[in-house]
């Protein structure tokens, strides 16, 4: 087809305290956008802009991740560290991070009820994006205040591995300078 098309549901989870912003098969948006572009990164760039969550170009980047997700995220870590963020890790994501030759500021988690926790640092506007893939038990709650205080500070937010990967492509592009605007009809026009 010679385009990519993202779409995007819109959640307005802002309005609805109290609501986890982990979806399930219950849930229903409000309404969708879509980015489209020749190239992937691009396109889910432009769908993050319209559903109202521009991805960061600088700044700190907070990642917790449960234990099967840890591997895949050094990718990710790396890239942005790469790209110029600073990292900003719970002990275990920091420890294998900082294992992997990487400079990461340890936080502490919300219920250890030491501080600074991630949330405070969230609130006074310290962090740009979280990756923030959930467990299970009192870590499910930890997550659960982590991605509520996102949705309440509007802070792009990241539950799965895949969608932390997008985010990351789409940073390097707008880091790139790669952003252009075209008509719809012009994508069409080249399909033929």
């Amino acid at each position: 087809m010679g385009h990519i098309a993202v779409k995007e549901a819109v959640f307005p989870f802002i309005k609805f305290p109290g609501v986890d912003v982990i979806l399930g098969p219950e849930m229903k948006s409000t309404g969708e956008v879509m980015g489209i572009d020749r190239d992937f990164r691009k396109a889910y760039v432009k769908s993050q802009i319209a559903a109202g969550s521009p991805l960061p170009t600088s700044g700190k980047v907070f990642l917790s991740v449960k234990n099967r997700d840890k591997r895949a995220v050094l990718q990710v870590a790396k890239r942005l560290a790469d790209m110029g963020f600073s990292l900003v890790a719970t002990v275990g994501t920091a420890k294998l991070l900082t294992r992997q030759g990487m400079t990461v500021e340890p936080v502490h988690k919300v219920n250890e009820q030491l501080r600074p926790n991630i949330v405070d640092l969230m609130k006074r506007g310290e962090i740009a994006l979280v990756f923030n893939t959930p467990e299970d038990g009192r870590a499910r709650k930890d997550s659960y205040l982590i991605r509520r205080t996102a949705v309440t500070q509007n802070i792009p937010y990241y539950t799965t591995v895949d969608g932390a990967q997008a985010a990351v492509g789409g940073i390097e592009a707008l880091l790139k300078g790669e952003m252009t605007v075209q008509p719809l009809q012009d994508y069409h026009a080249q399909r033929s």
